[in-house]
Order: C-alpha cells, then structure tokens, then sequence
C-alpha cells in the first residue's frame, strides 16, 4: 500500500507542470491562428476607433506576456471568459456539452474493451481458424473507412431503409424533454430519477453513433488483445504451466493477466483520441457535443472557448493516463516507484 500511494502520489504531482506547459502552448499557438475576433466582434462596417475600443476590452492591446498571465490567474479561479459567438460563460458552455461527448466516448470504450478483449483472446486461443480469418478482414476494412461514412451507411440502412433506428437529431426524439439535471448525461439521469420515456428515447439515439464509434475504434482493442495473448501463449512461463499440469483455465488464467498491459495502454489512447474525435460523428448526429463546439470556435477565432476546451481535454486525458499508470502499477508490482 505505501509502495502505491508513493506511485501514485508521483504520477499526480507530475500531471501539475503538464497542464501548466499545456496552457503555455495552447495560449501562444491560438494567437497564431489566422482570423482577429475583433473584426469579427466590431463588425465589417467598424470604424478603427471602434475597432480599438473592442481590442481594449477584450484585453489584446496588452502584451503577450500580460495577457497570458490574465488568463492563468483567471483560470486558477475557474473564469474560463466568455464565449463572444454564445455570449454564455465558457464554463457553462462546456458543462453544457461535454457530458454528451462523454456519454459517447465512454460508451464507445467501455464497449470496445467488453466486446475487443474477450474476442481477442478467444481468436489467440484457436489460431487459423474462421473467427480469426474474420477478425483480420474486419480489422482491415474498419481500419479503411472512415467514421462519417460508416455513420452515414448506419443512417441509410437503420434509420432510412429500415426505420429501426430514430432520426439523427441530437439526443432526443423530438417532444421529448431533457431530464432533470444530475450529471447531464441523458442516459444516467434518467435512470437515475427513474424516467424512463427519456431514458429509452436517450438509448435508442445513441446506439447509431455508438455503433460508428466502436465498429472503427475496436479492432485496435481487438488486435491489441489478440496479438498479446498470443505472444503470452507462447512464453515460456505458460509453456511450464502446461508441463507442470495445471488446467487450461490456469494457464490461461497466468497468460491473460499478462498480456492486459498493452490492453490497458490502448484502451487509454483510444480514450484519448476519442475525446477530441468524435467531432464528424457528433456532427451527423446532431449530437451537440464538445467537439462541435470546439470546431465552431475554431471557424470564428472564439478564443476563450478553444483554450477552456483544449484544457479540458487535456485535463481529462491526463487523468485517464494516470489511471493507466496505476492499473498498470496493479497488474505488475515490478514497476519501480
């Protein structure tokens, strides 16, 4: 226990100067991009007083080096700025959207993990055989296309050819009001205050977009697993596992365990990709999503909400690899402190 809570404490000062050097980035490479909001802001018609008179209140005339520690202090206090395309604080615009991204990219891991490792270890186990032939030709077209058409097939076939699936309008049917606000996941809060009308309609419209996400995203799951089980089949700690007498189930037991590491470092990358890719999918789903947003400030030089929603991410996906380095630390006590 003292050997973890000295892992763990290291892993989390260390999270500290890379949010910070994050921040640095994010700030000075934003004022790089093309586009000034202040015209934008003053309108096309703005005389240059008026033009400086909205510099000055958004604090550009200052210098670089001003601004950015304006920014830090605020942030420190949780002042993220205001959205000028929303005219909303930033912050609310992000508790707004991203328990939606998240509802997804969690549902989409969680999926991939259950569905990828299982499979990828019983295809490690019969090698050459119809489900491993499978694997490989799925793996090679999920790796081909992209996530926007299989979303649009998945629309076409489920929802207009079909009519299995509900429109692709955001996260709801239409009439069907959002639930009470606990987490602002649909789908969890509906469950949560117990209603279920909202909580099928949440259900139902995100299986087409779940369903995009882990048909691409899997087989890195899947082919992960697979390939380590099989290189852990074939080490030699199984191979006298096997002399010894043990069971298949034992030997499949010890093989398994070791072979969850490269799992576990996967499922955090794909968590991280996710996080900031599922933009083409929340768009054709109308999901209404971090993503969008982020795109939307891009397109309009919003400043303030493209660096809240690149540290936001950053700060999530530096938690994610923490867990990471500790389930890692769980699975192998021979990591060093």
């Amino acid at each position: 226990m003292k050997r973890f809570i000295v892992f763990a404490g290291k892993r989390l000062l260390f999270t500290v100067p890379q949010l910070l050097a994050v921040s640095v980035i994010v700030f000075f490479l934003i004022r790089l991009l093309p586009g000034d909001p202040t015209y934008m802001l003053a309108g096309p018609y703005a005389t240059v007083e008026r033009i400086g008179e909205v510099r000055t209140n958004l604090g550009l005339d200052q210098p670089i080096l001003t601004q950015y520690a304006d920014y830090l202090k605020r942030t420190l206090t949780g002042d993220f700025g205001v959205s000028w395309r929303t005219s909303q604080p930033v912050l609310l615009d992000i508790e707004q959207r991203l328990p939606a991204t998240l509802e997804l990219v969690v549902g989409a891991v969680l999926v991939s993990v259950l569905v990828g490792v299982p499979l990828g270890v019983a295809v490690a186990t019969n090698r050459g055989g119809i489900a491993d032939r499978l694997v490989f030709v799925y793996g090679m077209l999920a790796g081909s296309l992209p996530d926007f058409w299989i979303g649009l097939l998945l629309i076409l076939v489920f929802f207009f050819a079909l009519q299995w699936a509900p429109p692709p309008v955001g996260q709801l049917d239409f009439g069907v009001p959002a639930p009470d606000h606990i987490t602002g996941a649909y789908i969890v809060d509906a469950a949560l205050t117990g209603n279920w009308q909202v909580f099928w309609s949440a259900a139902g419209n995100i299986v087409l977009p779940l369903a995009t996400l882990v048909i691409v995203y899997m087989p890195l799951v899947l082919k992960t697993a697979r390939s380590s089980m099989e290189e852990m089949l074939d080490a030699r700690f199984v191979l006298q596992a096997k002399a010894s007498g043990l069971s298949r189930w034992m030997q499949l037991r010890y093989a398994l365990r070791n072979a969850l590491p490269p799992v576990v470092t996967v499922t955090g990358i794909l968590f991280w990709f996710l996080l900031g890719g599922t933009v083409l999918v929340e768009t054709i789903f109308a999901w209404g999503g971090l993503g969008q947003y982020a795109v939307e400030s891009v397109i309009n030089s919003d400043y303030a909400p493209i660096q809240a929603v690149v540290l936001v991410m950053a700060v999530f996906t530096t938690l994610v690899f923490l867990i990471v380095d500790i389930v890692y630390f769980l699975l192998d006590p021979r990591i060093s402190v």
